[in-house]
């Protein structure tokens, strides 16, 4: 199956300087947008998740 990538609300709406996101069996997938052919790198659910939890407390969005 082909992972569905999508980009972060807050990416530059120029095109660049983005990150992108797709979700895998177990896994989260994240790349650049910039280099797209050099891949991506898989995080583990939980720890993506913790990630994702970490990031909105030290935005004081949780």
């Amino acid at each position: 199956m082909e992972a569905v990538w999508r980009k972060s609300s807050y990416s530059n709406a120029s095109g660049g300087e983005c990150v992108e996101v797709a979700d895998a069996p177990g896994a989260v997938l994240v790349r650049d947008t910039r280099y797209r052919r050099l891949g991506h790198i898989a995080f583990p659910g939980a720890e993506w998740a913790a990630f994702v939890r970490l990031v909105k407390a030290d935005a004081g969005q949780v």
